[in-house]
């Protein structure tokens, strides 16, 4: 399937779902509307609220906050996962001893250490960057260290019986081995990134697409709401679109699903 076909279905099924939405909250199905707009509002009057806020400007700035708190807490995140991952894998007693540990640490709700960011580092972008990066460290930590224990025992062999150096074999075995994994959870962790703002945002700020969704729930404004979670979705997925173009350009080497280069 070429992908302006892929782009054409992808298409296609938003613009019958945002079809479906308007019908059922407008529309009476046996006598009753199945969507009520209190609760559920409808695609016209969400979209009049998008261009609304990007017409008068107001969108902008919290925008730019989200975006920063966003970009910090992915590549913070991502790096100390690709790091620590990459050093515990290759360091088996590392990881024994402080398995038990990264364990009890992921499984912390994050929305619990939220107030504490807040208590420690105030209600200004660092506070929502540090509960990004919680969401993102882990989700990395764990892809990198399962890519480069499952590197090819027959391709370690056979490059230290060519010779290859430690550093060698980082470079050309273990790195290319992980590498897939972690790009696979890099796009998981973009959305991830952008809760871990949002949430903050959520729970105490006075700026950020979290703020103004928090602002409109607040006074029952639903169209707001959702517009807000929609500005945040094409968001996030532009940011994963730059995630898929750098992946294309390191992972060149790797066969297509069709088997092509």
């Amino acid at each position: 399937m070429s992908r302006v076909t892929l782009l054409g279905l992808q298409i296609l099924v938003a613009i019958v779902g945002i079809a479906l939405w308007q019908l059922l909250s407008t529309v009476p199905v046996f006598g009753k509307i199945l969507l009520p707009p209190f609760f559920f509002s409808n695609p016209v009057d969400v979209f009049a609220q998008i261009v609304k806020w990007f017409s008068s400007g107001v969108i902008w700035k919290h925008l730019g906050i989200t975006l920063t708190e966003s970009i910090l807490a992915f590549v913070i995140g991502s790096l100390g996962g690709v790091l620590i991952g990459f050093w515990f894998a290759r360091q088996p007693l590392v990881a024994a001893v402080f398995d038990p540990y990264v364990k009890m640490v992921n499984a912390l709700p994050r929305v619990v250490l939220a107030p504490i960011f807040a208590l420690w580092l105030g209600l200004g972008i660092w506070s929502k960057v540090a509960l990004g990066v919680t969401l993102v460290f882990f989700i990395v930590f764990f892809n990198v260290y399962q890519g480069v224990k499952e590197v090819s025992r027959t391709v370690l062999d056979n490059g230290r019986m060519l010779g290859m150096s430690e550093r060698q074999l980082m470079r050309h075995v273990y790195w290319p081995s992980a590498l897939s994994w972690m790009f696979s959870s890099l796009h998981t962790s973009v959305g991830f990134a952008v809760v871990g703002a949002v949430v903050g945002e959520y729970l105490g700020s006075a700026a950020g697409l979290g703020y103004l969704i928090q602002q409109a729930e607040g006074i029952f404004d639903v169209a707001g709401v959702f517009a807000g979670m929609f500005v945040l979705s094409a968001f996030v997925i532009l940011i994963d679109f730059g995630v898929t173009l750098v992946e294309r350009r390191l992972l060149v080497w790797r066969p297509t699903v069709d088997g092509r280069g």
